[in-house]
Parts: structure tokens; sequence; C-alpha cells
């Protein structure tokens, strides 16, 4: 590996840092190409190696995406702000909005691929909700796709007997979604606990998410507890790490 000293940041690094810093004074902005490999060679004196380590930084950090035959680019997505404390208030839910309005303003969501099917639990999910291993479960999946990219994979877990008949069991869940008619069946939930961690995509999530080389992944697991603390839901989130920024805003 290239460096200018035994002290000094790598060459590769130091490109990065010089590319990261032209992006945020917006000599490039969003959409704008960036200098390809033989434009980083010429101007710092590098091998095509280290050109390509630099871009490769600022994909992996999600500033910049790769476009095939076409070059590197300055990510030009918005990255989401995930509220997380306000987007479960019941206030929303049971006023018959979707957790998401609380992150996405005036931004377009659509939600594809959506499916919900009966099957056995897994035995994570089984311990969790309190069932035996194999005892059905209501399972919905989801892909939300935000201004035209894929940010997040979601499936949620019910008991099945808790929900059947219900409108939860359909693709379409009305106003409030699956809590507010958890409130209708008698189980609203009333306190939620979310477990944060990161990892690589698989290459099915990577995917459908449509993530560049290098880009991590989010993964969020939340469960929901009813009034009498019996776990109504659980809920895995697979969100690209890049198009998010997870905001926790509580009182001491």
């Amino acid at each position: 590996m290239a460096t200018t000293g035994g002290t000094r940041q790598p060459k590769y690094q130091r490109i990065a840092d010089a590319l990261r810093e032209a992006i945020r004074s917006g000599e490039y902005g969003p959409g704008a190409r960036l200098p390809g490999e033989n434009d980083l060679m010429a101007a710092h004196g590098v091998a095509r190696m280290t050109a390509r380590q630099a871009l490769g930084v600022l994909q992996s950090e999600g500033i910049a995406e790769s476009r095939k035959g076409s070059g590197v680019f300055v990510r030009s997505f918005r990255p989401l702000m995930r509220r997380g404390v306000e987007r479960l208030s019941r206030e929303r839910w049971g006023g018959g909005r979707s957790v998401w309005s609380a992150d996405i303003e005036d931004r377009t969501l659509v939600v594809d691929g959506a499916s919900v099917a009966e099957e056995p639990a897994p035995e994570p999910i089984a311990r969790v909700l309190a069932l035996e291993p194999g005892d059905a479960v209501c399972v919905r999946r989801r892909r939300f796709v935000l201004d035209g990219k894929p940010v997040l994979l979601a499936t949620s877990f019910l008991p099945a007997a808790m929900v059947a008949g219900s409108a939860i069991t359909q693709e379409d869940t009305s106003p409030g979604g699956i809590y507010a008619r958890l409130g209708e069946l008698g189980f609203a939930p009333v306190h939620f606990r979310e477990e944060i961690r990161s990892r690589m995509p698989s290459q099915e999530e990577a995917e459908r998410l449509g993530l560049s080389a290098g880009t991590p992944v989010i993964l969020v697991c939340r469960t929901a507890f009813d009034a009498e603390r019996r776990p109504v839901e659980v809920n895995e989130m697979v969100l690209d790490s890049a198009s998010y920024v997870l905001e926790y805003d509580f009182d001491a």
C-alpha cells in the first residue's frame, strides 16, 4: 500500500479526503461525475489501484456511486432521517397515519414486493413471541422505495391466532397500519424495543436494495408489546446504511 511516510495517511485516503472536501464545498454537486481513475492517476501521480481505492472509499461511505460504463458520481439521494421515537407514538398510528409519515416529509414512498403468508414460526421468532417452535405466524414482507431508491426491507411476524381474520392478514392494512389494527383487536402496542447492529449485506439484500459494493446494512429488530407486556409483533428490518440517519430524541 503506497504511503508518503511512516506517520502519513495512505495516498488513496488522502485523495479520498480531497474528493470528499470538494463534494462538501460544492465543487462536485449531487449527480456530478467525479474524476475517473485516469484523471486521478495523472493529477496525483499514483497507480491505478491507488486511484481505484480512493474512489472505493467514497462509494463505501455512500457519498458516491458507480454507474456501469459511465464512471463514479456524487450520490444525489438525500439521506432519510429515521425518527426512532416520534415515528412509533400512539398519537401517530392511532390517528390513522403511517409511522413513515414522521420520516419522509413530502417525499414519495412506494411499497413494493409486498406479501402476506401464514408460516411456521422460526425458532428465534417463536421464542420472542412466546410461541412454541413451529406455531403459525402471520408473516408480512415489504420493500420500501423512497424517491425511486430502495431503502428498506422489512419482515413482520405476528401470532397467527391473534390476527386471524383481521386486515393484518391482507396486503393493505388501511390507515394506521398494523398497529392501529392491533389496537382494534385489543392488543394495542404500548412499548417497543429496538435492537440495532450492522453487517455486510447478503447478495440478495444487496440486489434488492441496489447497494454499491462495500456498502453495509443496518439491521433493526423491533419488538412491540401490548399493555400486558405480551409481545405482539417482531419486525426485522434491513436498511441501506448510506440512506439513513438514525435519530433518537428523548429526555434524560
